[in-house]
């Protein structure tokens, strides 16, 4: 009986290569390695802390500043004092007036406005007392020295008769942690994959091969960082996001070369099936999740765009060491990788039709509709709160009061009112006014501002040297992170600047809340680009690789629901407070920026989930089994895989909500909600059910489309079947 002939792919003479030559190779991996490490150390570019959105008004408000007010282009903080006996006393006002001359004196500081000098800043009761320190740049440039200066002089000068706390959007900036879970994911990620190896041989390999792409990404990105600014948290970032990966892909390697040996195949033809099979599913997923990163650069803001290109070097650095490196550390592992066995522990991979993972993908087999219709309420349930999403960005009083920031803020609203922790910055541009009509021009707009709804108060104007630029600082009567207070930038811009503009002046506003108002706009504006081009990509690539459009259109569904269920969680525990008190922080908007990046990073991942498990049940159904029989055997074969490594994403993103700062817990519980729930109701409950439900139709693909497409084959050459068998072959 004639066997069908099979052709050889470049990812098999490949795996061959490594497994014929594993010392030359991974030698060659140790030199290049080493030589990218020597070349960042002698050609490392440099991070950028800055923010820019080029084509705002807040960004242009802010290089009029740099160009006419270059003392007033920064951020400011705020420094507070309140004293039971009054701030007036002479004992008082001295240490007040010493500590802002010290901070006077730090580096990026360009000028101070004391209590003393300036009408209305000390309350009506002469208690508390604000000044105002003014920073020749942005918050996110400030070195940090300076801003940890600053917070040494106020704790010095706080006594048993007077408090001093700074704030501020520098301080607020300066107090944010920085992603700090990279060991807690590795530890995590040890004790899952010894669990789920039984090995500790096994669990290693895919820790060295994470630790081995990570130290190339990092590399890659700190020699990118002389030709893109990369944000100075981008190597945390990509942490966070190489570790995941990182152990995945390899772990899906291991995993299909361990169920080679265990069926009896030798180290070399284990390897190649490995790399053929496990291989092409990590560079497709590998190459899905890198469009949904490079998607970033869609939203128009440079910053986001540069760290989502950050996460797609250290995914495209995985997929190449889980392909090229991983087969020669098999082949060198050999038949030891099941060496050092933990006791109850050991585990075989493949189809095992006594496992309880095959007995569940029986049983949702035998009740497809239920288990469907289950999942899909489940997760339209989870998914409702969005529909009451508002976003926002929250402020200093959502910090914890351990932060001197929170503090201050409480301090500052006490004696003031909420507004004056949101001061908006007007800047009027007088190049077109005749000398003579300036400051009319700017005493007119002034009180125009004073009149509007929600305004406490206008700062008397400023003028620059040249008399060709004033700057008002207007207080609204509300807190920053209130809707009113978005309100007053809006009137500003549609109601005075026209005013102004009659005059031929030009009116811009900018400040931290007209910053948050247009990055709120540019990425509602901006977040269809990034869902539509992400979504369609992914659907395309997912059609040409399988083959199949209602595979492609489920998975696309079925990850928006993931990301759904996620985002309801999100404003269910952060905006309606359910359970914020477990979690330790206080209720609020969700973060603007949040639903953008949970977005590009889930639904990346959860196409790693999609591809594991289809490629796997495509390559059951190419090798002669039905489409239920296919479904079963890969969900039994990729069940254990699939949850070892959403529980290590799981682990790493779950660690944020141990940390203090409110964004990094909103950040970490979406990511692991999102992982929990495509790892387990999606993957393991709803996609089964639906190709259950779906039949042979899950292959189906219009003639037409299909002589379109170009053809990629991912699951590698299948099992030769005797060309004459008419019926399925059996199970691994």
């Amino acid at each position: 009986m004639a066997l069908s002939p099979r052709r050889t792919s470049i990812l098999e003479r490949w795996a061959r290569l490594a497994h014929r030559r594993r010392g030359r190779v991974i030698g060659a991996w140790v030199v290049a390695l080493i030589a990218l490490m020597a070349l960042q150390v002698s050609f490392a570019g440099d991070f950028d802390s800055g923010f820019e959105m080029p084509g705002t008004e807040s960004q242009e408000a802010i290089d009029l500043l740099q160009t006419r007010f270059p003392a007033r282009a920064g951020s400011d903080a705020e420094v507070v004092f309140r004293a039971g006996n009054g701030v007036d006393s002479p004992a008082i006002r001295d240490v007040i007036e010493r500590v802002l001359g010290d901070i006077q004196a730090l580096d990026a500081v360009g000028g101070v406005e004391s209590p003393y000098e300036q009408p209305g800043y000390i309350s009506e009761d002469g208690t508390i007392a604000r000044a105002v320190v003014h920073f020749t740049e942005q918050a996110t440039a400030i070195p940090a020295g300076t801003v940890d200066g600053m917070l040494e002089i106020v704790d010095a000068a706080n006594s048993g008769g007077l408090q001093v706390e700074a704030g501020g959007e520098a301080v607020f900036w300066n107090e944010q942690p920085e992603f700090a879970s990279e060991w807690v994911g590795l530890i995590f990620a040890a004790i899952i994959l010894l669990l789920a190896f039984g090995s500790v041989v096994a669990m290693g390999l895919p820790l060295g091969a994470a630790l081995f792409s990570l130290g190339t990404g990092f590399a890659l990105i700190i020699l990118g960082a002389n030709v893109l600014s990369f944000p100075d948290f981008s190597p945390q970032f990509a942490a966070m996001i190489g570790i995941g990966v990182g152990i995945d892909y390899s772990l899906l390697v291991v995993t299909r070369f361990r169920e080679g040996l265990h069926s009896g195949m030798d180290v070399e033809e284990s390897v190649v099936r490995a790399v053929t099979t496990a291989g092409r599913s990590v560079l497709f997923a590998g190459i899905a999740v890198a469009v949904s990163f490079l998607g970033l650069w869609v939203m128009g803001i440079p910053a986001i765009g540069a760290l989502g290109t950050a996460g797609g070097i250290v995914v495209l650095t995985a997929v190449l060491i889980a392909v090229t490196l991983m087969p020669a550390f098999l082949s060198l592992a050999g038949h030891r990788i099941d060496s050092w066995k933990v006791p109850l522990l050991h585990s075989t991979e493949g189809v095992d039709r006594n496992s309880g993972w095959y007995r569940m993908a029986k049983m949702i087999q035998r009740r497809p509709l239920a288990v469907f219709g289950v999942a899909v309420v489940i997760l339209l349930v989870l998914a409702s709160p969005i529909l009451d999403m508002t976003l926002g960005f929250t402020d200093a009083g959502n910090n914890p009061e351990s932060f001197h920031s929170r503090r201050a803020y409480d301090l500052q609203a006490e004696g003031f009112g909420p507004g004056f922790n949101a001061p908006l910055i007007v800047m009027v541009d007088l190049a077109g006014v005749a000398e003579s009509e300036r400051t009319a021009v700017v005493e007119a707009a002034s009180d125009e501002i004073a009149s509007l709804a929600n305004v406490a108060r206008v700062n008397p104007p400023q003028f620059n040297p040249a008399g060709d630029t004033a700057l008002l600082t207007v207080l609204p009567g509300t807190k920053p992170q209130d809707t009113r207070t978005n309100d007053v930038v809006h009137a500003l811009r549609n109601e005075i600047a026209p005013i102004v503009g009659e005059s031929g002046g030009d009116l811009l506003v900018t400040g931290g809340v007209a910053a948050n108002v247009d990055s709120q706009d540019r990425i509602i504006e901006r977040m269809p680009y990034l869902f539509i081009g992400v979504i369609g990509l992914s659907f395309l690539l997912l059609m040409v690789v399988f083959r199949s459009l209602l595979v492609a259109a489920k998975a696309a569904v079925m990850n928006l629901l993931s990301i759904g269920a996620a985002y309801g969680v999100i404003v269910a525990v952060f905006q309606w407070g359910w359970g914020a008190n477990l979690i330790g922080i206080e209720k609020g908007p969700v973060e603007t920026f949040l639903p953008m990046m949970m977005f590009a990073i889930v639904f990346g991942l959860s196409m790693d989930y999609e591809v594991f498990l289809i490629s796997r049940i495509r390559e059951e159904h190419l090798a002669g089994h039905d489409n239920a029989t296919a479904v079963a055997h890969g969900l039994t074969a990729t069940a254990r895989v699939i949850t070892a490594a959403a529980a290590i994403m799981i682990a790493v993103f779950g660690s944020f909500v141990l940390g203090a700062d409110r964004i990094i817990k909103e950040f970490g519980l979406g990511l692991a909600t999102a992982i929990f729930v495509d790892a387990t109701i999606v993957r393991l409950f709803l996609v089964p059910a639906t190709m259950e439900l779906l039949g042979e139709r899950n292959w189906w693909l219009p003639g037409w489309l299909d002589r379109l497409l170009p053809h990629v084959n991912v699951e590698g050459p299948a099992a030769a079947v005797p060309e004459s068998a008419g019926s399925p072959a059996g199970g691994q």
